[in-house]
């Protein structure tokens, strides 16, 4: 007579556990690794921990039923080998849950207004009715406390399911945390790539963020360790440029461009922003001074094949509202609040198209060498 595996499947069905009272093929104990070599039969037998003390009784057990239904002549004894199941990982605890939609705001280089264009996009996002956070990750030089005139502002602690968690400080309708509410300001940030990933780490997993229907996250100028630990902590759902006309700064967009959309981290990109597209001054609205090149942000955008959500002038009631503490955005009468409102609304229509097209981000897992 001829052994198969079918034979020693439907012989172990009779071999029950006594503290779980059912057999161990439908308990799935017996492992897929069933060999007959003439009369020589082995397999093995799967227990949650190495020291289960039914291990010896449940294999005599199997020996006697393949003894019993297989055959007496069978080669069984053993032949029967004890694994252990792996344990299943454990889900990681998504960070953020509440919030919807997370969006970097990047550049390649500094001073192409980056934290104008975040702190104003913030407010424009939340005057048309969406729940705003804004995280300042720009450790070293942090400027959101200065966009809103919240210098002074110390963030509150509060006890959430017996853990303190950092009450983000509000304006004009935007939750922001920055490193700049915990330093004097006058101190200059001097911290090793450790501290500063950590301190960023802290904002995000203590700060009460609550509901948001976005977050935007200011990231330092640069590709840099920040940005690799935001994509490694938080799923990102998308990421926004920001650069200005002239061919040094759209030089460096292309390399912020390029850290997003990297096989590894494949973050999608929203779109770019042309900051400081022309110079109007405030006695003449109409004309346009393309003192930093013209178009440049519209060429790159169209060579990147990737949307161009606006283009924004410089005036001068920009840069004051800025060093007050005024955002542009909070008077959509004006040209670069509409510009802003504009901007707002082609982030949230690409956020949209992103998330019909594309399945939930994940966190970046970055593999080295």
């Amino acid at each position: 007579m001829s052994f198969y595996p079918q034979l020693v499947i439907d012989a172990l069905k009779h071999v029950r556990h006594p503290g779980k009272g059912k057999d161990i093929v439908s308990l799935e104990m017996v492992e897929d690794d069933i060999k007959i070599d003439g009369k020589k039969i082995s397999f093995s037998l799967l227990f949650d921990r190495p020291n289960d003390p039914m291990i010896p009784s449940l294999k005599k057990a199997c020996v006697q039923a393949i003894e019993t239904y297989v055959g007496e002549d069978a080669e069984i004894r053993g032949n029967i080998y004890v694994k252990i199941k792996p344990k299943p990982k454990a889900e990681p605890v998504k960070l953020l849950a509440d919030v919807k939609n997370i969006i970097a705001i990047a550049s390649g280089k500094g001073g192409v207004g980056k934290s104008t264009v975040t702190s104003n996009l913030a407010v424009a996002l939340a005057k048309a009715g969406y729940s705003v956070g804004l995280l300042d990750a720009d450790i070293f030089g942090p400027s959101i406390p200065k966009m809103f005139h919240t210098e002074d502002a110390r963030p509150l602690l509060d006890k959430v399911d017996g853990r303190d968690r950092i009450i983000p400080v509000e304006k004009y309708g935007v939750k922001m945390l920055s490193i700049g509410y915990f330093v004097d300001p006058k101190d200059a940030t001097i911290w090793r790539g450790a501290m500063a990933t950590n301190a960023i780490k802290q904002l995000i997993t203590e700060g009460s963020w609550g509901a948001l229907d976005y977050l935007l996250i200011d990231l330092p100028p640069g590709t840099s360790d920040i940005h690799l630990t935001m994509v490694q902590t938080l799923s990102i759902n998308g990421a926004v440029i920001v650069t200005t006309p002239q061919d040094v700064a759209l030089a460096d967009a292309i390399k912020g461009v390029s850290m997003f959309k990297s096989k590894n981290i494949n973050v999608s990109i929203l779109g770019l922003v042309e900051n400081m597209a022309w110079f109007t001054p405030a006695e003449l609205p109409d004309n346009k001074y393309y003192i930093f090149g013209k178009e440049g942000g519209k060429k790159l955008a169209d060579e990147l094949e990737v949307p161009l959500l606006g283009q924004i002038p410089i005036v001068q009631s920009i840069r004051e509202g800025g060093d007050e503490g005024e955002p542009a955005a909070l008077n959509e009468d004006t040209v670069t609040g509409a510009a802003f409102a504009e901007v707002a609304h082609k982030v949230v229509d690409a956020m949209k198209q992103r998330n019909s097209n594309l399945p939930p981000t994940k966190i970046v897992e970055i593999k080295t060498r």
